[in-house]
């Protein structure tokens, strides 16, 4: 099938757009989840996240090993990747070095890509704001940026999302 990679802001509608794509799948979905409840606020997005997801899907909670998680989904299941922002994010905060970060997600999606099953991956875009007063919220901006941009030329669609509307990126 093909790899959908959906790029936009926070709260853009980028999961639930991913998520009615993966419904259209005839065949078992897995989700992809990298997210972790660090906080209380975060334990409610995952929360919420979560009851938006059919019943029947498998989840892997994956905050690091987003590959591992994908050599253990069958290749005629869907897969919803979700996202790359937070799985960068832990990357990070765990001291991988962003040479590391970019090589383990440029295989991550070559691997995405050659899948025979729907993928969709979600990113999010935050290279739009205000340049970030920390070196480290520069470093996660322009690490994310380049990873995205890799993942975005692997995919057979690419989207940008805007309050809840894809535009497809050429």
């Amino acid at each position: 099938m093909s790899l959908t990679f959906l790029l936009g802001g926070a709260r853009s509608g980028k999961s639930s757009l991913a998520i009615e794509l993966a419904r259209r799948w005839t065949g078992p979905v897995t989700f992809i989840a990298t997210g972790e409840p660090g906080d209380d606020e975060m334990a409610e997005r995952i929360r919420v996240h979560r009851s938006e997801r059919p019943g029947d899907w498998a989840t892997v909670e994956a905050p690091l090993e987003v590959r591992e998680a994908f050599d253990c989904v069958a290749d005629e299941t869907a897969v919803v990747l979700d996202c790359l922002s937070l799985w960068v994010a832990n990357l990070l905060a765990r001291g991988d070095e962003a040479h590391e970060i970019e090589a383990e997600c440029a295989a991550v999606s070559a691997l995405a890509a050659a899948r025979r099953s729907l993928t969709v991956a979600v990113s999010n875009e935050v290279g739009l704001g205000v340049v970030p007063t920390s070196e480290l919220g520069r470093r996660y901006r322009d690490l994310l940026g380049r990873i995205n941009a890799r993942w975005a030329a692997d995919a057979e669609h690419a989207a940008f999302v805007v309050a809840g509307r894809s535009l497809p990126l050429s």
